[in-house]
């Protein structure tokens, strides 16, 4: 009975095409993000905070018509003459975890720019210093046990934090990268039935 529901309904050369376009968007996402993390290490360098929001709007914008154009094939693979609702949600997968990684990256982009919680820079501007031997900071305070334990609470969260963030972008990428090869072995099995 199955059979019969597809008869008619697998048009191979306008499933090609709808595949080799989703995959030059994957390929046009790993370039954006090349471009973002190059862009992070430069603001990061110069600390130009303007350029760098500039920068994020852009790609926001590029990424959100990538996510646009990826839930339109997949909505084309879902139409009566394609009938390939297995693609369909192949590429929505794909999209959910383009999602996540996005979403994980600028955490990780975030975490990055705040730096640990409780790491401040030192600068003896403003310290007493009659004799070297006898130098007095400022900036030191005495230490309590509560402060301490303060400063290793949310260090920990911190760390926690951006390794979580980490795993998490590892994991989507794999997760991807396994749906890459899925449609490349779907493509090269219709090119095969062609």
């Amino acid at each position: 009975m199955e059979a019969e529901n597809t008869v008619g309904c697998s048009d191979s050369s306008k499933i090609l095409h709808l595949l080799r376009r989703f995959l030059a968007i994957q390929q046009r996402r790993a370039e954006a993000y090349t471009k973002l993390k190059s862009w992070f290490a430069e603001y990061m360098d110069s600390g130009r905070e303007l350029a760098y929001q500039q920068l994020c709007s852009e790609i926001t914008v590029e990424f959100n018509d990538y996510s646009k154009q990826v839930l339109e094939m997949a909505s084309l693979l879902l139409n009566p003459y394609l009938c390939r609702v297995d693609l369909a949600q192949l590429l929505k997968v794909v999209q959910e975890q383009e999602k996540q990684k996005l979403h994980l990256t600028a955490t990780i982009q975030v975490l990055k720019k705040e730096s640990r919680p409780l790491e401040c820079p030192v600068s003896h501007d403003n310290c007493r210093c009659e004799k070297p031997m006898e130098h007095e900071c400022i900036h030191v305070h005495e230490i309590t046990e509560a402060i301490g334990i303060e400063e290793a609470e949310a260090n920990a969260e911190y760390d926690n934090a951006f390794k979580e963030a980490i795993s998490g972008v590892q994991d989507a990428m794999t997760a991807i990268n396994e749906h890459l090869e899925e449609v490349r072995y779907k493509i090269a099995a219709l090119k095969a039935e062609s």
